[in-house]
């Protein structure tokens, strides 16, 4: 059965740094799509940004673009958000989201994931 673990989130104030982690349990990486979402208090989920295991390419939300990036350790079966210049509206909980084959172009879509990670929380004070 896969499973997505996320870790890495906590608090920290504006300017600062995260790195969220994503290890999957129960499959290899192989030409799969990964992705990471958010969530904030009384807003619907979005993504952040998604990578294509099988070629590194990715994609970034316009809000994240040149500060966070995503990234991929196939030896690790981890998945990678490094999120530097954070700003207090980054602050939600964030999911990691799999699934098979190449990715969609664009953002990544909450529908097109099957499966999902349970969250980390981070938060930004301004």
């Amino acid at each position: 059965q896969v499973q997505l673990v996320e870790s890495g989130g906590g608090s920290v104030q504006a300017g600062g740094s995260l790195r969220l982690s994503c290890a999957a349990f129960g499959y290899t990486y192989s030409s799969d799509c990964m992705a990471w979402f958010r969530q904030a208090p009384g807003k619907e989920r979005e993504g952040v940004a998604r990578i294509y295991i099988g070629g590194g390419s990715t994609v970034y939300a316009d809000s994240v673009k040149g500060r966070f990036t995503i990234s991929q350790d196939n030896a690790k079966n981890t998945v990678y958000l490094q999120m530097n210049s954070l700003k207090p509206e980054d602050t939600a909980m964030y999911y990691c989201a799999a699934r098979w084959g190449r990715c969609s172009p664009g953002i990544p879509a909450q529908y097109e994931y099957p499966y999902w990670g349970q969250g980390t929380q981070v938060t930004v004070s301004s």
